[in-house]
This record gives structure tokens, sequence and C-alpha cells, in this order.
């Protein structure tokens, strides 16, 4: 893979590589989906996120609704699956943006990084991270830090022993850091979360 031999500079990070195997990055369809997903999993844990995920997928008659379909799921209904008010209230944000504005997949790659990043922002309920997640895994874009992202931070503080409990220091320190692994940061974060849970 065109990325291996590029952070393998990064010794630490090249026995996780070995040990996990390189991966291709995917692209999907459906990017205000994938951005009501992401608004769903924020501060939960994996397992729970996927439940609710789940759930949210079983009130349409296929897994892939259009935002009018999402729009129309009267926020009772989304409370009942686990959502809590204000994510009932940033799914429908999510849903109203792609329609008056547009989230579709061509028009978003037409956007660098940042400018994709801002233009995301603008949804309220969508920070930062969640446009950076929805960049890396839905529109397979290869060169995204997450650096406020906790599992990174861990995963970072722990393979290269960087004892600090400021986080503006720690967010300093592993932002120069990934400075090395351009362009390909993407696929350093994604190694780095499967290394932290284990995978």
């Amino acid at each position: 893979m065109h990325y291996v031999e590029h952070l393998s500079q990064d010794k630490k990070l090249k026995a996780i590589i070995e040990q996990q195997g390189p991966f291709k990055l995917k692209k999907r369809k459906n990017p205000s989906l994938h951005l009501c997903s992401s608004i769903m999993s924020q501060q939960l844990s994996t397992k729970v996120a996927d439940v609710i995920y789940g759930r949210f997928l079983d009130l349409f008659d296929d897994n892939n609704p259009s935002p009018e379909q999402i729009l129309a799921i009267p926020a009772p209904k989304l409370r009942s699956i686990g959502l809590s008010n204000a994510k009932v209230s940033y799914v429908h944000n999510v849903a109203r943006f792609a329609l008056e504005h547009g989230l579709e997949v061509k028009q978003i790659q037409k956007m660098n990084n940042e400018e994709a990043i801002a233009y995301l922002t603008q949804i309220k309920g969508v920070g930062r991270w969640t446009a950076e997640i929805l960049l890396m895994f839905t529109l397979g874009r290869e060169d995204l830090f997450t650096a406020d992202d906790l599992g990174i931070q861990l995963a970072m503080k722990k393979l290269y022993r960087i004892n600090t409990d400021d986080k503006k220091i720690l967010r300093a320190k592993i932002i120069r850091k990934a400075e090395s692994w351009s362009p390909y940061r993407t696929y350093a974060c994604m190694h780095l979360w499967r290394w932290k849970d284990g995978g």
C-alpha cells in the first residue's frame, strides 16, 4: 500500500502497521446519513452508539434514508430510540441543511479539508471532530488528524510516552508528532484507533 513506506519511517507506527496489515480507505455515499451517525456517537461508547444507530435505521424501510425521510421522523420518536433532546435537534439540523444547502459527495469533494470543515460546521451540532470523522470515514480523505479525539490522544500518550495531563500541551505535542505522517495522517489515525482497541 502506498502509505506504508512513508508511515513506517516512524518505528513505533511501523510495528503497529506490520502487526495489523495495511488497508484501503472506503468511500461511502449519503454524507448526511453518516453525519447523523457521527452526531449519535458523540460522547458514547462504540457499543452504545451502534445500538442507537441500529434503532435509528430500523425506523426506515431501507438502511439509506434521505434527508426528507429523516426530517419526517418526529422528535418524540427519535427520543424514544435513546437520543437526547440536543441530538434530536442536531440530526434534524443536518437533514434540513442537506435539503437547503446540499450535502452531496460531489459537492464536498470539490472543497479542500479546511473548506469542507468550515462548510460542515455551519450546522449546529456539527463540530470540527464530527466534520473530520465524516471526511475520513465517508469521503476517504487521506490526510486528516483528529487532534481532539480522546482515543487518538490516549493512544499517542501511551505509544510515545507523553507524560502530561495538560490538554493544551498534549494537543500541541501530538499535532507536532503527526506532522511527519502527512500526507497520510488518516491512515495513522485508523491504525492508532485499532491498536488502542486491541485490534
